[in-house]
């Protein structure tokens, strides 16, 4: 069985938003159409970038956790994640827009983009030598310049505030994931290319990386379905 684990985490984190987009106040799979474009767009770069960071040994999966499939080197698993997550976010997100009225966050979009900024500028200037974090800082810094200032994506404070509720479920996953309840990690990293700092056992640079693949999938799955919270910024000559 521990073969499955990896499997069996995905599947555990999408049942219950699944079974619940069929729910006649919901109706969520009205717009499954939409995600998958959404989770595809964002989740090619995103799978590039880990089978960069795969080949390099940034991180690892222990085999005894995984079927043993592999897609350019990453676990078939590990590919099935950039669909099982994101849908629990966007299914989340969408289910607080429906039945929530949360258009107050919008007020923090520029603070949240200034705080993200100097967090990511800092990370780097410290930990430039570390792979990951460096990267991850990077793509922070790059994600939240063009959602606020080139796209001005009027849902940023919204998204940061979903990813907060979200905490206690990605926090279960990763740390899984991570090592948590299991003799040894589903995912390893070498120690040379994070900080070191870690929740649990969640290196502090997978909530960066977390959060931005949560604000990608969100914004791009509303931009898709046609929410008019996405304008793009022209400049007059």
């Amino acid at each position: 069985m521990a073969q499955y684990t990896y499997l069996i985490v995905n599947i555990l984190t999408i049942m219950i938003c699944f079974s619940f987009s069929f729910h006649p106040k919901i109706r969520f799979y009205r717009y499954f159409g939409a995600f998958l474009l959404a989770s595809v767009t964002v989740g090619v770069p995103f799978i590039i970038w880990d089978i960069w960071f795969t080949a390099r040994g940034v991180w690892w999966f222990d085999d005894k956790y995984i079927m043993g499939l592999r897609i350019a080197g990453l676990p078939i698993e590990e590919i099935l994640f950039f669909v099982c997550i994101p849908f629990s976010c966007v299914f989340t997100h969408y289910c607080l827009n429906k039945f929530f009225n949360w258009s107050w966050a919008a007020r923090y979009n520029n603070g949240i983009t200034v705080a993200g900024c100097l967090l990511a500028i800092l990370s780097l200037l410290k930990y430039s030598n570390e792979l990951y974090t460096a990267f991850t800082a990077i793509v922070l810094f790059l994600t939240l310049i063009i959602m606020n200032r080139i796209v001005k994506y009027n849902g940023l404070g919204q998204l940061t505030l979903a990813y907060l509720l979200l905490m206690p479920g990605f926090i279960t996953v990763n740390g899984v994931l991570t090592g948590t309840g299991l003799d040894s990690p589903v995912v390893n990293y070498t120690p040379s290319v994070i900080t070191g700092y870690r929740i649990l056992t969640i290196p502090l640079e997978d909530f960066a990386y977390g959060y931005v693949l949560v604000l990608l999938n969100i914004m791009v799955f509303n931009a898709i379905r046609g929410k008019k919270t996405l304008t793009i910024a022209v400049h007059k000559p």
